[in-house]
């Protein structure tokens, strides 16, 4: 289970030159010459990789795929993304909250359901993850930009 955040850098002809974005693609200080850096549209990071946390499995499902669970990449919108952070600060607020806001569900190499030491660490390590991208995605001036998309895969 991974998140990636995919920010589109292509420099168009018509797109001002204090917008283009400078990609440097280097190996031990030397330029990697198997790039061609003009044709680079996207930089993909890995935002977290998850081992059988099902229950923000069974969210992003339910919350951006529109229930369907087929190991296909999913699109999670900013707004999504805002909204599972929320989820989660609320549930390590309030652990009382994690059976209604973050559902455990079982299957096939999903792991526990139980609503254990597993399952909260699973949530602090995700906030943390997101908290820099949140301040990021959160700030008018920065988000606007650039494009950044979310994209969730579980491959089982």
């Amino acid at each position: 289970m991974y998140l990636r955040k995919n920010t589109y850098v292509k420099n168009w002809d018509h797109t001002p030159k204090k917008e283009h974005f400078e990609i440097t693609v280097k190996q031990n200080e030397k330029d990697y010459p198997f790039i061609n850096k003009t044709k680079i549209t996207e930089i993909v990071e890995e935002v977290m990789y998850w081992r059988k946390f099902n229950a923000l499995h069974n969210w992003i499902v339910n919350n951006c795929a529109g229930g369907t669970d087929e190991c296909q990449p999913i699109t999670v919108d900013k707004e999504s993304f805002l909204t599972l952070y929320d989820t989660l600060k609320q549930i390590n607020a309030d652990n009382s909250k994690a059976k209604e806001l973050l559902p455990t569900t079982s299957g096939f190499f999903f792991g526990s359901t139980e609503y254990d030491e597993f399952y909260f660490d699973q949530v602090t390590e995700t906030l943390d993850a997101f908290q820099p991208i949140v301040r990021e995605v959160s700030n008018p001036e920065e988000s606007q930009s650039y494009r950044v998309d979310f994209v969730y895969r579980a491959s089982w």
